[in-house]
């Protein structure tokens, strides 16, 4: 009988999945294209060529709050990177993990948010991290899921206990409470 050894996942590594990528060859990268559609006033650019985005008006939804400068924002993945990794993302290939990591085809997949509140969120999901603004909470609830079902993503058993409580508090009118 021959001996198969078991396989072992992938360990994550961000730089396997390639972000900020300029897919349409128009100098802006998908972090210049998310501020660009997600501003609510038109952007100012540094200059004329189009490529920078160096003012708007952003309402993060994860605080509430708005913002006029895209230094203070990062461009968040709603499922985090070593979230989408962990949970099936581990054996894509370098093609898939891109157009994951840079997907402008679904509006619910990378939003701008101010800096500290991505940081704050880091890899977690729904488990471990809601916004701080509880009027955005069951849409982000929403938005995490249907990231997850687009891609063919399992969630954790930690997560999907959670989620289902969250949807049920979400559909009876109620906000979920943050993690503890």
């Amino acid at each position: 009988m021959e001996n198969i050894a078991p396989v072992v996942p992938e360990e994550y590594s961000r730089k396997s999945w390639k972000h900020w990528i300029d897919e349409d060859r128009d100098c802006q990268d998908t972090r210049q294209e998310v501020l660009v559609a997600e501003s609510s006033t038109p952007v100012v650019f540094q200059d004329e060529k189009e490529c920078r985005v160096i003012s708007g008006t952003w309402v993060d939804p994860y605080t509430g709050n708005t913002y006029v400068d895209p230094s203070v924002l990062d461009i968040d993945h709603v499922v985090a990177l070593k979230d989408a990794h962990l949970s099936g993302g581990d054996s894509w290939g370098a093609i898939r993990r891109e157009a994951f990591a840079n997907d402008l085809t679904n509006s619910a997949s990378l939003r701008s948010v101010y800096r500290s509140a991505n940081r704050s969120k880091g890899a977690r999901g729904p488990d471990e991290w809601l916004p701080t603004n509880p009027d955005f909470r069951c849409q982000y609830i929403r938005e995490y899921l249907g990231v997850k079902q687009m891609w063919g993503l399992r969630p954790s058993e930690s997560q999907k206990a959670v989620l289902e409580y969250m949807q049920k508090i979400c559909s009876d009118g109620e906000v979920p409470t943050l993690p503890q």
